[in-house]
């Protein structure tokens, strides 16, 4: 239905009636201090905020790096994201935009459709999951097949158990998690591909399934800058949940949620190099 409802924003025209009030000056300062915000999880600085930021990003994105996308969207060594994700959380950019941008450039089709898969098939599927389900950051969210094969492997012995604070502080015996969460704490966004092991891993080394929902959600929303958004939540229900997956086959701890190990990632992508990567933030 994209030929139907992706088309051009219409302009703003001036209004011709002038507001003849005066306009109240705004005390942003006031009101910063009024925020219950979380000051101790340090500012970034490789991105800047805005709108005129965020188009600079998008352009970018098209000139640099989209024509690499589909091959290189999933290895972590390499800048082959688009990083507009907080761009789009905060409402500084549009997805709309942005599909209308892809859509004009003279770029690689298989790039494009993989892209555009991401940007409107997969963010929309996140919207309606967690518009429509109330339980869409609890396990009472997952589907039915999920949560029985998880029940009935929940007694499961764990290899390894962290508490909040050890996952917080990437304290775990795995260095390649440990760098996943150190980029997310330092840079306020981990790579896509790294999101799914990290949340996958915390389910794998806590010791029940509800609280490790709990810590995926408290550490994806208090660090990531697009955090407390339907991709994120989206996002760690399919990690650990099954949601908008299938079953695969039956493991102890995951029951049929798909796995994913330290092994694989290295079958896909150089991990020493990302673990020096994150070391250096």
């Amino acid at each position: 239905m994209l030929s139907e409802y992706l088309e051009e924003f219409i302009w703003l025209q001036k209004h011709p009636v002038s507001w003849e009030t005066r306009v109240p000056e705004i005390d942003w300062d006031g009101i910063r201090k009024k925020l219950a915000v979380d000051t101790t999880v340090a500012a970034v600085s490789w991105i800047k905020p805005g709108e005129k930021a965020a188009h600079a990003a998008l352009a970018d994105f098209l000139e640099k790096r989209i024509s690499r996308y589909s091959g290189e969207r999933n290895d972590p060594t390499k800048n082959g994201q688009s990083n507009l994700s907080p761009y789009l959380h905060f409402g500084q950019l549009s997805s709309q935009r942005v599909a209308l941008e892809i859509k004009k450039a003279k770029i690689d089709r298989t790039s494009k459709e993989a892209f555009i898969e991401e940007l409107i098939v997969r963010r929309e599927l996140s919207d309606n999951f967690c518009f429509y389900n109330q339980h869409y950051d609890t396990v009472q969210g997952f589907p039915e097949w999920a949560r029985k094969s998880l029940y009935a492997h929940r007694k499961d012995r764990r290899d390894h158990t962290y508490s909040l604070e050890e996952f917080e502080m990437a304290q775990t015996h795995d260095r390649l998690w440990n760098a996943a969460q150190m980029e997310m704490a330092k840079r306020g966004k981990m790579h896509g591909y790294m999101r799914m092991y990290w949340a996958k891993k915390i389910l794998e080394w806590t010791e029940s399934l509800e609280k490790a929902m709990d810590i995926a959600i408290y550490l994806n929303d208090r660090y990531e800058l697009d955090g407390r958004d339907p991709n994120g939540y989206t996002g760690i229900a399919w990690s650990i949940g099954g949601v908008h997956d299938r079953a695969w086959g039956e493991r102890p701890v995951f029951g049929r949620i798909r796995y994913m190990s330290y092994n694989g990632s290295k079958s896909k992508f150089d991990v020493k190099k990302y673990i020096e990567y994150a070391g250096s933030l």
